[in-house]
């Protein structure tokens, strides 16, 4: 049996998720992406009571790790060391894409088409990799600069459906009849399926030397 924490503060919507062996028990989600880091530990206390489990009762704690939003990666993998290094429980991460990536396998009626997940990195870039429809990694997790060439060689032999936040710049750039655009949600629902397996494998991330994948420096305005 495994009873797990997910939480996803990666991108827009924030959420997080109660389940048991895979199942979600309770899912709470928050539109607000500046108020990620002020609603994320309320609401996990209120899912828990609300579900009538104490945080003691939890085998491990799950979390998006990026790319997306850095202020929601640093929230999100925070709160679940924190948790995981209190609780003496595993930490079980997963990259933001591939989670899309498995939301859209479980979505998308076409079956021979590859998947991009998107999410916007401002102006025209995007965090994306892109997917076989068994989830096989074709393009790993990477920053691109959107221009009319991108995915030119994949979009020459397969349809591909492009889903995220960053979908809709791209959509506005790319003329070719092979690119499909899909309105996909993925959430911590997903997660709990992803944790649960690797749960079951043993397949845990050292606390110690976990970090969030950023993809791209972070740069302030402070000089140093």
């Amino acid at each position: 049996m495994s009873l797990i924490l997910n939480i996803d503060t990666a991108t827009e919507t924030a959420s997080i998720c109660l389940a048991e062996n895979g199942r979600p028990i309770s899912l709470v989600q928050n539109e607000n992406q500046q108020d990620h880091a002020s609603w994320l530990h309320t609401a996990i206390e209120q899912m828990m009571q609300q579900a009538n489990y104490e945080m003691k009762d939890l085998h491990a704690v799950a979390v998006g790790a990026g790319p997306g939003s850095y202020t929601g990666l640093r929230v999100g993998m925070a709160a679940a060391k924190g948790f995981c290094y209190a609780l003496d429980i595993p930490l079980i991460t997963e990259n933001t894409l591939f989670i899309m990536a498995f939301a859209a396998s479980q979505q998308i009626q076409t079956k021979n088409s590859l998947l991009c997940p998107m999410i916007d990195a401002r102006r025209m870039e995007v965090f994306t990799a892109l997917y076989a429809t068994s989830l096989q990694e074709m393009i790993p997790p990477t920053a691109m600069i959107l221009d009319a060439g991108s995915f030119a060689e994949e979009l020459s032999y397969s349809f591909i459906t492009f889903f995220g936040s960053g979908n809709k710049k791209w959509q506005q750039v790319t003329k070719n009849s092979n690119a499909l655009f899909s309105e996909i949600k993925a959430d911590a629902g997903h997660l709990s399926i992803l944790s649960h397996r690797k749960f079951t494998e043993k397949k845990f991330t050292d606390i110690r030397y976990c970090e969030p994948l950023y993809l791209k420096a972070f740069y302030t305005n402070i000089n140093k």
